[in-house]
């Protein structure tokens, strides 16, 4: 089912529009919120309350526009007020679920695991960083968002998403080992 069938649906009230959209937008959701929070169960839980109030409020959705955005947005809104109704952020070793991340193909076993190791370093890097700016490096770096889109979705000022973006970005310079040698890019 296309996007825009699943939303003509949900409009008309047919809730069978719901399930398009988790199948197109579920596993995005659920990672980008993991990618702030580090909580997997927590990043299933807000995800599925985000399908819920996005049926509810479908009404308030522009359909010229992509869904996947403003899906999002609640996702990444939820997700920080959950961390901040917590007061805490868990200083504990991240688990990943195996399916979490994109299946690493078309290398050789070296690369792969190389890669893996790198991955967890800057998981692990990632979570020491406040859930402010996880939030921004996610949705600048995994969600492929701009400086505008971010300060949109996330209801602050252009000025907070650069500084945002700046200080974690100089955060993880400072935190990443040596060894990875690829450049934080602007």
């Amino acid at each position: 089912m296309h996007e825009s069938e699943a939303i003509s649906r949900l409009k008309r009230g047919d809730i069978s529009g719901l399930e398009g959209l988790v199948r197109l937008h579920q596993t995005r959701a659920i990672r980008a919120s993991y990618l702030i929070s580090y909580d997997y169960a927590l990043a299933e839980d807000i995800t599925q309350a985000a399908f819920l109030r996005a049926y509810e409020r479908i009404g308030q959705f522009d359909e010229s526009k992509p869904f996947g955005p403003w899906f999002l947005r609640g996702v990444v809104n939820d997700t920080l007020m959950a961390l901040r109704r917590r007061h805490e952020v868990s200083l504990d070793d991240p688990v990943l679920p195996e399916d979490a991340l994109p299946p690493v193909l078309g290398r050789t076993l070296e690369e792969a695991l190389e890669a893996a190791e790198t991955r967890e370093e800057i998981w692990a890097t990632l979570d020491r960083l406040a859930p402010a700016q996880r939030a921004a490096i996610v949705m600048r770096y995994y969600l492929d968002l701009s400086d505008t889109e971010i300060s949109n979705r996330l209801g602050v000022p252009h000025g907070t998403v650069r500084r945002r973006l700046h200080d974690a970005r100089e955060r993880l310079r400072h935190l990443l080992p040596t060894w990875i040698t690829q450049p934080i890019k602007e």
